[in-house]
């Protein structure tokens, strides 16, 4: 047996920590085994299979990622080095990311606070984050001043709207002498298209509601976000690469990120295989049947992960405060920097490329639905009106 073992796994014997060891050396050399070994892979997976061959690379965002720091500290530099190709954010995360671009300040404090006298005190408190409740007013204000300028005032993707917003913080960050505080600057600057999956659900959102009813004309066009995202996908498999998604957490960004692909097999008729890697961080357990938990497996199942590249698939049971400084230090020392795709500078471009193959494949008339099992005829559309009572 442990010969047959020999051939098949590598020997479980970690080299000792030693004063002075590099993180990304650590990672290697010590992370051997359970949660451990899966950051270890999932390290290994995102620097020599996600980032090679010039992969296409979509991070989903949720969970309070940026009040804490993270986008800063690992979301602009994985950015900067071509590490991250395109983005979706739950809302808040953008907006607590402009509350850096803008200069305010946030508070490293303690999760055991007195609530109720910090509402008294006028602070907002995130777990052990902490700030001044006019850092919300003052955020509000500047969304509201920006929004009602003239290049808003239609209807938009949310990638547009973003990028326009990063357009107004990264000429704030420059007055202020700020040195690369915000991700949407980062992702202005280097085209890095930012989707949010639910647009009122923030802050953000809010504040657009708001003005809305003093007449502004801003509209989000979520059809153009869901065919938007499809097509960077789309994109990247028809030019011969990869796409790969990196999903923090769970929750509507990841089903959005995920969604790409039945959007262009099950929705399009376009045949398509799946997101060949799939590297998920979470603490959400997959029996409860929520899609925060939902393994790479499942999504097999839905055509969204090519069946091939499954076993090369790792979700690594971890805060993502922990995993992603960890993850981000390992690839910036393992993978020289890539040259930016600046995706959002060819958004009309790729939108028109999967429009035209949809109306090739003569999807309207037809409907597909493609497995990696059998593949299942398309059937004629009218035909599956009749058939459910339309």
């Amino acid at each position: 047996m442990a010969t047959k073992l020999k051939a098949k796994f590598p020997r479980l014997l970690p080299q000792a920590v030693r004063r002075g060891v590099r993180t990304a050396d650590l990672i290697e050399t010590a992370f051997k085994a359970y949660n451990g070994g899966r950051l270890a892979e999932a390290c290994r997976l995102y620097a020599n299979k996600m980032l090679a061959a010039d992969g296409t690379v979509g991070v989903s965002i949720t969970g309070a990622l940026t009040p804490a720091g993270l986008g800063k500290s690992c979301f602009i530099p994985l950015i900067e080095a071509g590490f991250v190709d395109w983005i979706v954010s739950t809302g808040a995360n953008l907006y607590h990311d402009l509350h850096f671009g803008l200069g305010m300040e946030l508070f490293a404090g303690s999760p055991s606070l007195n609530d109720v006298e910090l509402r008294h005190e006028g602070v907002i408190r995130i777990y052990d984050v902490l700030f001044d409740y006019d850092v919300l007013l003052d955020t509000d204000a500047f969304v509201r001043q920006v929004i009602q300028g003239p290049e808003f005032q239609r209807a938009m993707g949310t990638d547009e709207f973003h990028h326009l917003l990063g357009k107004y913080i990264d000429e704030r960050e420059r007055k202020l002498g700020l040195d690369r505080h915000s991700l949407l600057s980062a992702a202005y600057r280097c085209a890095v298209p930012i989707f949010t999956s639910s647009p009122g659900d923030s802050s953000i959102g809010m504040n657009v509601a708001a003005m809305a009813l003093r007449d502004s004309k801003l509209i989000f066009d979520v059809n153009r976000d869901v065919n938007q995202s499809a097509a960077i996908v789309y994109d990247a498999k028809r030019s011969g690469g990869t796409s790969s998604v990196f999903i923090l957490g769970g929750g509507s960004p990841k089903n959005f990120i995920l969604q790409t692909e039945p959007q262009i097999q099950e929705v399009m008729g376009i045949e398509e295989r799946g997101h060949d890697y799939f590297l998920q961080c979470t603490d959400a357990r997959p029996d409860t049947g929520g899609l925060s938990g939902a393994t790479p497996g499942e999504a097999v199942s839905w055509g969204k992960v090519d069946p091939e590249t499954l076993p090369d698939c790792v979700v690594c049971y971890l805060d993502s405060t922990i995993s992603l400084p960890l993850i981000t230090a390992y690839v910036l020392t393992r993978v020289r920097r890539r040259k930016l795709k600046r995706l959002y500078k060819r958004r009309d471009a790729m939108l028109e490329a999967i429009r035209r193959e949809y109306f090739r494949r003569g999807s309207v008339e037809k409907i597909g639905h493609r497995t990696e099992v059998k593949r299942r005829p398309r059937r004629n559309l009218a035909k599956r009106a009749s058939a459910v009572g339309l």
